[in-house]
C-alpha cells in the first residue's frame, strides 16, 4: 500500500499555496536510470503530477502536486461526451551544468489560453501555468535526462469534468500537468521523411478548431495517418479548402525557394507552431526573407518542377525540424533530393537545439530556468 507524506508549501511567486503529497512509491534511482537509458516517447511517466480545479463560482483553486496516478471521473463528465478539452506540449532540457530549462513556455501558456477561448474553457493565467512547471520540476527534476537529444516532455492539459449532459460550456474544469522522459526522436540521425497528400480527408474546416490544440483535431488525423502509412509515408499533409497547404498531422510545413526565401502556409485552421515561429526567426536573423501566406499545392508542385522551390521541411516540438524528401499523392509525386534545403534545415535545427540545450547563445531570451 502506498503511503504519503503531506506537506503544505508557502505561497509561490504566483500567489498559490500548493498542497504537496510526495509519492512514497516513487521509482528508485536504479529504476529511473534504467528508464532514462531508453525512454522512447510517451511510454513512462514521472512520479508526480500537478492539478488545479476551476469552477464558475470559485475560479481557480486547490493547487496540488500529487503522486502520478489515475484520474477519477464521473461517467457523465462533459469531456467524455462533448470533447471539451485542450492540451499543450513543451520540453524541459538538461544543460551541461545540470540545470533544467524550458523553451519559450510563455508562448505555450498564451497558446493554451487561445485554445481555451475557442473551446469555451477558462483561461489559465500565465503565472499559474509557469508555476505548475516549476512545481513539478521541484520534485521530478531527476527525471530530466542528460543524454544527447533527450528531454523531459511536459504535457499540460485541461478538460471539462462537470457531471452534466446538457450541451453548454462546463462549469467545472480540471487542469493537469504530467511529464514523460523522451529519447532522441531520430535513432541513427535525422533522415528526410516521406509525406502523403490527403485529398479525401480534412483536418479542420474554416471557422473550426484547427487553430486550437485540442484532441479532436488529432483524432481526425488518425485515419489519414494510417492511409499514409499504407503508402510508405511517415506523415500526412492536409489541404485547406482542398487547394491550399495547411499542415501535417502534428507539424508545420516550410517551403524553401531558390532565392533563399522561406514560405510557410497561412490559414485560420493552422495551429500556430512555436517551433516554426522560432525557426523562422533564426532564419530572419541570417538574412532570409520569410513569408507567411496562402500556398496552393499547385505552387509547390510547379515550383519543384521548375526548380523555383528547392525543398521543404517540417517542424514541431517532438522532431524539432526534419527535411521532407518526398510528397506522394494519388496522381503525382514531388521529390526533393538536392542539398540546399536539407542543409539549411539541419543548420537551423542545430542552432535551435543548441539554444535549447545551452550550447548556443540565447539572443532572444527564449529560455526559462525551471529549477532555480
Amino acid at each position: 500500500m502506498t503511503t504519503t507524506n503531506l506537506t503544505l508549501q508557502t505561497p509561490s511567486p504566483a500567489g498559490l499555496t500548493w498542497q504537496v503529497t510526495r509519492n512514497e512509491d516513487a521509482k528508485s534511482d536504479a529504476e529511473r536510470e534504467a528508464i532514462l537509458a531508453d525512454p522512447g516517447f510517451g511510454n513512462h511517466f514521472t512520479d508526480h503530477m500537478v492539478d488545479l480545479c476551476w469552477s464558475e463560482k470559485g475560479g481557480w483553486h486547490r493547487p496540488r502536486v500529487s503522486p502520478y496516478g489515475p484520474i477519477q471521473l464521473d461517467p457523465s463528465a462533459a469531456v467524455l461526451h462533448y470533447a471539451q478539452e485542450i492540451f499543450e506540449g513543451l520540453k524541459a532540457y538538461r544543460h551541461a551544468d545540470g540545470s533544467v530549462w524550458s523553451f519559450r513556455p510563455y508562448e505555450n501558456a498564451a497558446r493554451m489560453q487561445r485554445s481555451a477561448r475557442r473551446l469555451a474553457l477558462p483561461e489559465l493565467p500565465t503565472e499559474y501555468f509557469i508555476d505548475s512547471l516549476t512545481q513539478l520540476i521541484a520534485l521530478d527534476a531527476a527525471w530530466v535526462p542528460s543524454a544527447p537529444e533527450t528531454s523531459l516532455y511536459l504535457r499540460p492539459f485541461m478538460f471539462a469534468k462537470e457531471a452534466f449532459l446538457g450541451v453548454r460550456p462546463a462549469k467545472k474544469v480540471a487542469y493537469y500537468l504530467i511529464a514523460s522522459p523522451a529519447g532522441a526522436y531520430f535513432h541513427g540521425g535525422v533522415k528526410p521523411v516521406s509525406i502523403w497528400l490527403s485529398t479525401k480527408y480534412a483536418r479542420a474546416g474554416k471557422g473550426g478548431t484547427g487553430a486550437a490544440k485540442t484532441g479532436g483535431n488529432y483524432a481526425s488525423s488518425l485515419l489519414p495517418q494510417a492511409e499514409a502509412a499504407e503508402h510508405g509515408c511517415q506523415q500526412v499533409l492536409f489541404l485547406d479548402e482542398g487547394t491550399y497547404l495547411e499542415e501535417l498531422g502534428g507539424m508545420n510545413v516550410v517551403l524553401v525557394y531558390r532565392d533563399g526565401r522561406l514560405v510557410t502556409p497561412e490559414s485560420d485552421s493552422i495551429l500556430e507552431g512555436i517551433t516554426r515561429d522560432s525557426v523562422l526567426q533564426l532564419a530572419r536573423d541570417r538574412g532570409h526573407a520569410v513569408e507567411s501566406r496562402r500556398v496552393t499545392i499547385d505552387e509547390w508542385r510547379e515550383g519543384a518542377a521548375s526548380g523555383e522551390i528547392v525543398g521543404a521541411f517540417a517542424c514541431g516540438t517532438a522532431a524539432v525540424i526534419t527535411p521532407i524528401g518526398r510528397l506522394l499523392a494519388e496522381d503525382f509525386e514531388i521529390v526533393h533530393n538536392g542539398p540546399e534545403a536539407s542543409e539549411l534545415a539541419m543548420s537551423l535545427r542545430d542552432e535551435l537545439t543548441g539554444i535549447q540545450y545551452g550550447r548556443v547563445e540565447d539572443r532572444h531570451g527564449w529560455m526559462l530556468r525551471l529549477d532555480a
